[in-house]
């Protein structure tokens, strides 16, 4: 792990350089003042964090997500620490248990460990700054990667939109200003500046899919189709439009489904709506009451036991994720065996 140096600012490049992208997200950013910067040491974040309290002096705070998955985190840890104090930003680490649940992949779960921490830190006003918004430094080429990880697995509209720009989750949002900006253009200010920054061991681990795609297909697609990040990020956002459409009519369809004070859909009211409709509002349910998915199996089957459902003595019980679609009578309910209990009665 390189060692901590003190930054060289330059607030005002010349024309040109690679500081003119950078500055223009930053001058865009329409977020509230103060913020806070998820900060993990790596290339990416210490150049936002530096960007910020260049921009924003005295507003910005720092967030350190501690997962304790490698021998290298303490090291990281101190080298923000170290960084922090140097800049007068006041940071906030959070340790996390990011162990995979069942089904559940390692990147996953160190995602959702650290989107949870994030909240909670925000929370604790770091160096007594009420931050209501925390900016993420994924970039143009990360959403390459996600979109091209979604196209290999197979999959829907929700996964090929790649990463979200902003959105807000209890209370709390948060901001990619740099999804158009590429990862040579985010180091290249920092050399011009002798910022140093810490290498995390494990993005050179081709045994991770992102690592191979970063390392051995976007060099090839950069020398085949030099415009790839522009034109990917663009059927990106027609995915998240589309998905926005099939969003609103399954909350339509969820809202006729849904008796008023249950979390259970009416079996009757999903056989009544054509299979991919009901496929849309099943997916729809299971994210936005019960914080899961299931898997194109899984939800074959059980759109084929909610056609098979025609008489009252049909059973339905399916594994989805860490839990279970179950009947309940006239509904369908959602039982959770980590609360030992339906969500519905």
């Amino acid at each position: 792990m390189a060692a901590s140096t003190t930054p060289r600012p330059n607030p005002k490049p010349p024309p040109g350089s690679r500081d003119e992208p950078l500055t223009a997200a930053l001058e865009s950013l329409s977020a509230a003042l103060p913020l806070a910067v998820a900060y993990s040491g790596g290339a990416d974040s210490t150049a936002l964090l530096h960007a910020c309290q260049l921009k924003f002096p005295g507003q910005v705070a720092a967030i350190h997500v501690h997962h304790g998955l490698q021998a290298a985190a303490d090291g990281f840890e101190a080298h923000c620490r170290a960084r922090c104090a140097s800049l007068n930003v006041p940071l906030v680490v959070v340790r996390v248990d990011a162990r995979k649940r069942s089904g559940e992949s390692p990147e996953d779960a160190a995602r959702r460990a650290r989107y949870r921490a994030l909240g909670q830190a925000v929370a604790e006003r770091p160096g007594g700054l009420s931050c209501r918004t925390v900016l993420l430094a994924q970039h143009a080429d990360d959403q390459v990667e996600t979109v091209l990880l979604a196209l290999l697995r197979g999959a829907g509209l929700a996964g090929l939109s790649g990463m979200r720009p902003c959105w807000s989750e209890a209370g709390v949002t948060f901001r990619r200003p740099w999804l158009a900006i590429e990862s040579s253009a985010i180091r290249g200010w920092l050399l011009a500046r002798g910022i140093d920054h810490v290498e995390d061991p494990s993005n050179a681990d081709t045994h991770f899919t992102r690592n191979r795609i970063r390392s051995q297909v976007l060099p090839v697609l950069a020398q085949n189709f030099p415009a790839f990040r522009a034109t990917v990020a663009r059927s990106a956002a027609h995915a998240a439009q589309a998905q926005s459409v099939l969003d609103a009519v399954a909350a339509q369809d969820l809202t006729a489904a849904l008796p008023e004070g249950q979390g259970g859909l009416l079996i009757g009211a999903l056989q009544a709506l054509a299979r991919p409709r009901q496929a849309n509002l099943l997916r729809h349910w299971l994210m936005v009451l019960h914080q899961t998915c299931a898997s194109a199996a899984q939800l074959n089957e059980l759109l084929d036991q909610i056609d098979a459902c025609r008489t009252r003595g049909h059973a339905i019980s399916i594994r989805v994720a860490d839990g279970r679609v179950e009947r309940r009578g006239a509904l369908l309910a959602w039982y959770n065996s980590d609360l030992g209990h339906a969500a519905v009665e």
